[in-house]
């Protein structure tokens, strides 16, 4: 059995030492609006046109960002070019973020082509936002673009910022204190510390959303008040920062590796499957990691290493035969497979029944269960993928004894159960408020009685007029939660928790249908879940 936070992978001789280079720093690129954007050049010593690595970032160029950037890399053969983002560490113009990443990324390529040091090959690398500045021009960048190596990225964060539809508030509002603060005198080391308990107390307050900001930065943030006020927007804001309709004109071999508690983990597997819809085959690695987990770091710069010596230097003897690579946790182990989801693995419901159980006998004829929504005290999250800080999954016990949570168990589990592949659940729910949410979440109870949380997820009610209603008002709604892979020891439970808030992950509807940026007045919702033969509510594992 592996060790739990190693990633299997060929060994790649290490230069002696650290191999030396030479840097050119603040290259000029001009823009065709005039902005000229500063780009650092490293080059291993020795080498005469080596291929190239192109990451374009807004964290900056060096240090610890240099290294974030890929740094590492540069001993094994290859040039790096670290290019800071408009309006970030010595570019210029204004920081708009994911809106100029295509334009800028593209005219950036066609400098890099023009250089008489480029080999006339490159590739993209990068986690995060670095990742989803490769993917705004993967599929536009030419032949001469030969590999991608993504780490914990999309090639759109919309659905991310709204997830299920509600309002992703603790990313967004941290992301944006972030990215403001960095441009301070040491703000690279202290907005990591500080965004994010800045943002939760903010989301505490109580104050409206459009004024979280105030209080988290002391002033108002444009990207925060951007995807705020576009919650509910069809097009306009999001038009020119969603990428993911062309991840399938990628014609660049693409790594990407992933964390099943990462933010952006169900938008990484959709490319990887719009990837595969398009006939391409994708490699992929999903470990037992959060966004800023730094065990994630060493794998991802030795899976790049292979790739890129495969698909650049043309040493295909670090790829693995088997494209996807899964940590299943619970088991403490990695699998391979050939595909994502597994190849024969099948959805089962699990149904909910009354009284608090879960099973697989089927509904059973019983009153619906319910509970009391309050937005003005919304139900918390304890654990759960956050963009800063931990997202290790913790004991939900406490959030168990809350009114506003119920809670679905199974009995002791005879064997071992494993569940590998996308989740969700089935709900027949039924609510006074036309305007509410529902949360689901899977829990792994162990003997003693600790609950842990695999994965959730949510959905945000759309207005009755859109969605067809049952008899007497009951819904049938489908709730994604993150996917997972993991093992139900023997003797373990499985558990279910039903709820309508997870703050401050996602901010509480306010169950009126005002605009949620300024909505004050909270209203508390009354919900029912049903789960009788005739409307069999359950989670499909």
């Amino acid at each position: 059995m592996a060790r739990w936070d190693r990633v299997p992978a060929p060994r790649i001789r290490r230069p002696r030492g650290l191999a030396p280079y030479t840097v050119e720093r603040d290259l000029p690129v001009a823009m065709p609006d005039g902005v000229t954007l500063l780009a650092d050049r490293y080059v291993p010593a020795g080498a005469r046109r080596p291929p190239t690595i192109l990451v374009r970032t807004p964290y900056g160029r060096r240090g610890p960002a240099a290294l974030a950037a890929g740094l590492l890399l540069v001993p094994f053969g290859f040039q790096l070019v670290v290019q800071s983002a408009r309006g970030t560490s010595g570019s210029g113009g204004e920081f708009d973020p994911l809106g100029n990443e295509r334009d800028d990324g593209l005219a950036t390529v066609e400098w890099l082509k023009r250089q008489p040091w480029f080999h006339g090959t490159f590739a993209t690398y990068g986690a995060s936002y670095l990742g989803y500045s490769a993917w705004a021009t993967a599929a536009e960048a030419g032949p001469e673009l030969k590999a991608m190596s993504l780490q914990i990225t999309a090639s759109s964060f919309r659905d991310a910022a709204y997830v299920g539809g509600s309002f992703a508030l603790e990313s967004t509002l941290t992301w944006t204190d972030l990215t403001h603060r960095q441009q301070q005198p040491f703000g690279m080391l202290t907005a990591p510390l500080l965004s994010r308990r800045r943002a939760v107390r903010a989301a505490r307050s109580g104050r409206p959303l459009s004024e979280l900001d105030m209080l988290t930065g002391g002033r108002q943030m444009r990207f925060y008040q951007d995807v705020l006020a576009n919650h509910t927007a069809t097009d306009g804001y999001w038009d020119d920062r969603d990428f993911s309709g062309t991840v399938g004109g990628v014609e660049a071999p693409v790594t990407l590796l992933g964390g099943w508690y990462d933010v952006f983990l169900p938008w990484q597997l959709r490319d990887y499957l719009a990837l595969r819809a398009a006939g391409h085959a994708p490699y992929l690695t999903i470990g037992p990691w959060w966004h800023t987990d730094a065990r994630h770091g060493l794998p991802a710069l030795r899976e790049s290493l292979a790739w890129f010596r495969a698909h650049l230097l043309g040493d295909t003897s670090g790829l693995r035969a088997d494209p996807v690579r899964l940590y299943v946790t619970g088991a403490r182990e990695w699998r391979h497979y050939s595909d994502w989801p597994p190849p024969g693995t099948r959805q089962t419901p699990w149904h909910l029944h009354a009284g608090g159980g879960l099973g697989q006998d089927g509904p059973q004829r019983a009153p619906a269960s319910t509970y009391r929504f309050d937005p003005a005290r919304p139900t918390p999250a304890l654990g759960g993928p956050t963009l800063l800080g931990s997202s290790r999954p913790v004991d939900n016990r406490p959030l168990e004894r809350r009114p506003d949570v119920l809670v679905f168990t199974s009995p002791a589990l005879a064997d071992d159960l494993e569940v590998i592949g996308p989740v969700g659940a089935d709900l027949f729910v039924r609510s006074d408020r036309e305007h509410t949410d529902f949360i689901v979440r899977l829990c792994d109870v162990a003997p003693d009685g600790t609950s842990r949380n695999v994965c959730e997820g949510g959905l945000r009610l759309p207005a009755a007029a859109d969605k067809p209603v049952g008899t007497d008002g009951v819904r049938r709604i489908a709730v994604e939660l993150w996917p997972t892979a993991h093992r139900f020891a023997r003797g373990h439970r499985i558990r279910v928790h039903v709820t309508s808030g997870a703050h401050p992950k996602v901010a509480a509807n306010p169950g009126t249908g005002e605009p949620l940026a300024t909505a004050s007045r909270m209203v508390p919702a009354h919900q029912e879940i049903f789960h009788d033969p005739d409307h069999p509510s359950a989670i499909l594992l």
